[in-house]
């Protein structure tokens, strides 16, 4: 392994702020708090991610801090959930959705009490949007706060089960919570549209008055307190209401809201989403790292029978090298993609535009999605090993069932991001797509896979747009866009697959050490055709490729990967991971030994062994 090289490879995984941003937030992971602990109850589990926090929070900067440098905030959405998924949750909610909104929209004298509160983690913030009858559709949502003038204070309700809030953190009553709830503002017989209210949820000791909840189904690996939550006639004093720039009281009492509609307005309110779908994809891009870094470790010991060998390891085997090195490949271009979209998000924080919400939104679907597969292809390829959830990776396949819905739900999501571009036109003086001419093309060259990535891009915009358009039907546009919808979904998809490889090819040609640039230069095309090889059919019919070279894809990337191999382990090493972070046996250095000590077999802790089948 070269450190010259691995540093380089950090460098760019990392946008260069590893050690400012990601090194004290990965060392506070060593503390015991975070050792493995077995035989816990769901509950007990619950409880230990909330002690995990509290750590998490006392070895860092207060959230306030980290509030105002977005870069510290995707980092501490990276690494926790590497050794506690549920950890990662908690932190998230407080830190970036509740946290973040009283911050954005509540910074008044009247509220610095409550602000402290928070900031110190005297109570945790559950973030109450999602109702059990309005998930995408949240600004239609029905829990209602209704001014009474006389005593200054909003009467919070939920009017019926519909209403009820969903999933968020009200099921321990032993811990402080105070709220940021999303209710229907209602004000001298007017509705103005939703708002986040500052409501206190329990003391430590009891639910508060008025307020109700009941715990969900448990859920898969994290034993949180997701409740169903509901109010009955709660009184929140009139300062709770966090405005901000959306509105407020006049001399009069008069409640005003500003300028715009509802829906502006609501969107403001929900601010904090944007940013927490790069925490989201932060999240999973981690755990993705994280499952190749296990497995590749993993499969570098285990020893196979081989036709005249008893002693191969399981890496040396082709089709393991194909499945791992793919998922190699996909956990490098996310990254990249997302460090692209972290740094757009930074550059612009007064104003999102359309193309930015674009970008992030198809970065959140496409990396959770990606990193599902690729921890998935981990955990088969590790055997019996990645079924433990001390080997970690079928821990972060339930992070990664969360992730997919979190801060909207990938398809929704995404769906929603397509007909936005799509709704826009084409650009002034955009020129028809021309497809690449395939003529004694290299299948390793990514300028020509680039362009034929963006013919593809541009062609099922061409013929998303053209669908809507079609007025030789008589059909409504919801008809039109079910019509339109799954070429939409296609587009968008490979528009973050087409920006992903641009990053992957900037950051190959920005590598300063001959390893790195050569390692990454393998595997770009190595992500590249394993996105063509998925629609070959298409790319043939097109004349973007040959039939002799959709033929050779297969032996195409069987030969990236031999020459990937040697590569392999400072690929991994770039990540600044560790057997002493992950806490994996299989990780380990010797992994038979390791796994003996977590399981105490074949007597005392310490005992030799030989690394074997």
């Amino acid at each position: 392994m070269n450190p010259v090289a691995t540093a380089d490879l950090t460098r760019l995984l990392f946008d260069g702020r590893y050690e400012q941003a990601h090194k004290d937030i990965s060392e506070l992971l060593l503390d015991p708090v975070f050792d493995p602990r077995e035989g816990l109850t769901m509950n007990e589990a619950g409880k230990l991610a909330y002690e995990r926090s509290r750590v998490v929070h006392a070895g860092l900067e207060r959230p306030v801090e980290i509030l105002r440098d977005p870069w510290r905030l995707f980092a501490l959405a990276e690494w926790p959930s590497l050794v506690d998924v549920s950890t990662f949750s908690l932190l998230m909610v407080h830190y970036n959705l509740s946290f973040g909104t009283v911050v954005e929209h509540g910074d008044r004298p009247e509220l610095k009490d409550l602000v402290d509160e928070l900031d110190r983690l005297d109570s945790f913030s559950p973030y109450m949007a999602t109702e059990l009858g309005y998930g995408n559709n949240v600004a239609a949502m029905r829990t209602e706060a209704v001014y009474d003038a006389a005593s200054q204070t909003f009467v919070l309700n939920t009017p019926d089960a519909l209403a009820q809030k969903h999933m968020s953190y009200s099921g321990f009553q032993d811990v402080p919570k105070l709220a940021v709830v999303m209710a229907r503002l209602k004000a001298d017989g007017k509705d103005h549209g939703v708002y986040p209210f500052l409501v206190p949820i329990s003391d430590g000791t009891r639910l508060h008055e008025g307020v109700h909840a009941a715990p969900c189904p448990e859920k898969p690996v994290q034993g949180l307190d997701n409740g169903v939550t509901w109010f009955d006639h709660v009184r929140v004093p009139r300062r709770n209401l966090l405005h901000g720039d959306m509105g407020g009281f006049d001399e009069n009492g008069t409640f005003r809201p500003s300028s715009g509609n509802q829906r502006k307005r609501f969107l403001r309110a929900m601010s904090r989403i944007l940013p927490g779908r790069l925490c989201v994809s932060s999240s999973a891009v981690g755990a993705g790292r994280a499952s190749v870094y296990i497995a590749l470790r993993f499969a570098a010991q285990r020893l196979t029978n081989a036709p005249g060998r008893n002693d191969l390891p399981v890496i040396e085997y082709r089709s393991h090298q194909l499945a791992l090195f793919t998922a190699l490949s996909k956990v490098y271009a996310m990254t990249l993609l997302l460090n692209h979209a972290k740094r757009e998000f930074v550059a612009a924080p007064d104003a999102v535009p359309a193309d930015l919400n674009h970008l992030i939104s198809i970065t959140k679907a496409l990396s959770t999605w990606e990193m599902t597969e690729v921890i998935a292809t981990c955990r088969e390829r590790c055997g019996a090993q990645g079924i433990f959830s001390a080997n970690r990776i079928a821990d972060y396949g339930s992070l990664l069932q969360g992730l997919v819905t979190a801060e909207g739900d990938n398809q929704v999501l995404l769906a929603t991001t397509a007909g936005q571009i799509i709704a826009q036109g084409p650009a002034e003086g955009e020129e028809p797509s021309e497809a690449p001419d395939p003529t004694g093309r290299d299948l390793r060259d990514t300028a020509f896979l680039l362009a034929a990535l963006r013919h593809r891009e541009q062609e099922l915009l061409r013929a998303a747009r053209a669908s809507m358009a079609d007025e030789t039907r008589e059909r409504t546009h919801l008809q039109a866009w079910n019509d339109t919808m799954n070429t939409a979904l296609t587009m968008a998809r490979v528009r973050g697959v087409r920006t992903a490889l641009e990053c992957f090819t900037e950051a190959a040609e920005g590598a300063e050490t001959e390893q790195a640039k050569t390692a990454l230069g393998l595997l770009a095309p190595l992500y590249a055709l394993t996105e063509v090889q998925r629609d070959a059919g298409w790319y043939l019919a097109r004349g973007v490729f040959t039939a002799d070279q959709v033929e050779e894809l297969p032996q195409a990337l069987d030969a990236l990967c031999a020459l990937i191999q040697p590569h392999a382990e400072t690929l991994i090493s770039g990540f600044n991971l560790s057997p002493e972070l992950l806490r994996a046996p299989i990780a380990a250095d010797d992994y038979v030994a390791a796994f003996q000590r977590r399981t105490g077999a074949f007597g005392p802790a310490g005992a030799q062994t030989t690394t074997g089948s």
